[in-house]
């Protein structure tokens, strides 16, 4: 545990810095980070809860990449033209680029190869983000024997593997997570699970999902009494380790509160698919903080 914790400080104490300049652009002050810096700079932020991209030249020009929806509900696309402008005598068309961040940065990133031989590519292969998080809470382990409905500590880390764009609906996870015993309720575990996150609701600031654990594999321990036949008083100390697909079901919601790091709560366990809830219902939540790698 003592290791496990030192890794996760190490890991949470590394943070990756993005440039963010203010600018001036046709009379209005902006916050843009760069993402991409070269003959063309590729220039972007949320303001107001909208993305807006702009392009800097290399005489220091801004120019803004739009596109304005018509009266009649088309959009009109106009970033396209200002790309093929600026980008003139090069065979790079803009048809298939999209006013997404991910599309831009390949268009422009391929634009500056092209014209500077000693241009180092600044896009990464990598077409996932990763986003570790800590987490405590409460749970009433619905899905072991329960009597008395005793919550008891949990605490855990967690890997997110989301799509490598800008506002990922889609994820996969994998939790470590160690539920406590005490006194009350001598139950405790420590579960690997693997799982799948889908965002219903997915804002630049806020975001609504539900998830499943798909596979879990447990390591149990429980302490039992009961009276034997002869009505004495026998405790067992009973350790268990299980692999399961059980699908359970849960739901969440994550708050960013800087540039690259989240809030994040929980509230795990509601049901499961091939597990039987043992006649509490869940109360097995969950708060954790959540840092993009």
């Amino acid at each position: 545990m003592k290791k496990l914790l030192l890794i996760l400080c190490f890991l949470l104490g590394y943070t990756s810095a993005v440039a963010q300049d203010t600018y001036t652009v046709n009379g209005e002050t902006l916050q843009l980070k760069t993402e991409i810096d070269g003959q063309l700079d590729l220039l972007w932020n949320v303001i107001d809860g909208k993305y807006r991209y702009f392009v800097r030249t290399s005489d220091n020009t801004i120019l803004e990449l739009k596109n304005t929806k018509s009266d009649s509900g088309d959009y009109l696309e106009e970033y396209k033209s200002t790309l093929q402008n600026i980008t003139s005598g090069t065979d790079l068309s803009t048809h298939k680029v999209n006013l997404t961040l991910g599309s831009l940065r390949n268009f422009i990133d391929k634009y500056n190869g092209l014209t500077d031989l000693n241009y180092n590519s600044q896009v990464t292969k990598s077409s996932v983000d990763l986003r570790l998080g800590i987490f405590g809470g409460i749970s009433n382990s619905p899905f072991v024997g329960n009597d008395d409905n005793i919550k008891t500590p949990v605490f855990g880390v967690e890997l997110e593997i989301l799509e490598g764009k800008t506002m990922p609906r889609h994820s996969g996870f994998l939790q470590l997570r160690h539920t406590f015993d005490n006194d009350d309720f001598q139950y405790s575990t420590t579960e690997l699970s693997l799982g799948y996150r889908f965002r219903v609701i997915n804002t630049s600031k806020f975001g609504f999902y539900g998830d499943v654990r798909f596979a879990t594999l447990n390591f149990s321990k429980a302490t039992i009494s009961y009276l034997d036949e002869d009505d004495m008083l026998v405790t067992e100390n009973i350790s268990d380790t299980a692999f399961d697909a059980p699908f359970i079901f849960g739901i969440g919601a994550d708050f960013k509160i800087t540039d690259n790091s989240y809030i994040f709560i929980g509230y795990n366990q509601l049901f499961a698919a091939f597990l039987d809830n043992q006649g509490n219902f869940s109360t097995d939540i969950t708060l954790g903080y959540k840092l993009s790698l």
